[in-house]
């Protein structure tokens, strides 16, 4: 692909901007107790949680993840155990790496974490969540709802919007992703799957100048 066909479209990057800095945390990490590289379609994860680990941000990983549609072919041994095979690449000892294979959604990543960490016998008091830049604010929500206990802390790679699209090579896919996150930050409150959070008026409707524009693909039932 072009650098020009992998570029964002002009007339939808000033709303993209939005929906990518409002999913930022802008979390000032700090040494916890386990880092957790939430399972999906982009390797960055695992490349950054064992960046982390290098830096003494935690003593032990776990990458929690099965399959989705998107990732089967990528991954076709479980998005987990791909990222474990990377981390190790990456100079990440084995014994510091667990791996929880069954999740397929965010919230089963916080459930079974969780409980594989408890049947270890390891107490867990702060956890940084390591996932897609679009998914911060998701999976802050979910762990705040699902691991109220644990001080929690959200991080991804830092790349800069155009150097992540880059690293994808899908512009429309970053797009659809970022406007379905946006929509399930309100959804999956009411369903109470998550806490509730705000969300701005120019988040609001550089959202549905997105939904209007047609990007779609990843929206939930209303």
């Amino acid at each position: 692909m072009s650098r020009a066909e992998n570029a964002l479209p002009a007339e939808h990057r000033a709303d993209v901007e939005v929906l990518w800095d409002y999913h930022d945390m802008h979390h000032v990490l700090r040494p916890s107790d386990v880092g957790v590289g939430l399972g999906g379609h982009d390797l960055n994860v695992a490349t950054f949680t064992a960046e982390l680990f290098h830096r003494e941000m935690f003593p032990i990983i776990v990458f929690s993840g099965a399959n989705a549609p998107t990732t089967v072919e990528r991954f076709p041994r479980g998005e987990a155990v791909h990222y474990r095979e990377h981390a190790l690449e990456l100079g990440v000892p084995d014994d510091a790496i667990l791996v929880e294979t069954k999740a397929t959604n965010t919230g089963e990543n916080i459930e079974f974490t969780r409980a594989l960490l408890a049947d270890r016998g390891l107490t867990v008091r702060s956890v940084i969540l390591i996932s897609r830049p679009y998914q911060q604010r998701r999976a802050y929500a979910t762990c705040r709802k699902l691991w109220p206990e644990v001080d929690v802390r959200c991080a991804s790679r830092p790349l800069s919007l155009d150097e992540y699209v880059a690293s994808i090579g899908d512009p429309d896919r970053v797009i659809t992703m970022l406007v379905g996150d946006t929509q399930r930050i309100t959804r999956y409150a009411e369903r109470g799957f998550a806490v509730p959070q705000a969300v701005p008026v120019e988040v609001r409707k550089a959202y549905r100048n997105l939904v209007d524009a047609g990007y779609t693909r990843r929206l939930v039932d209303e």
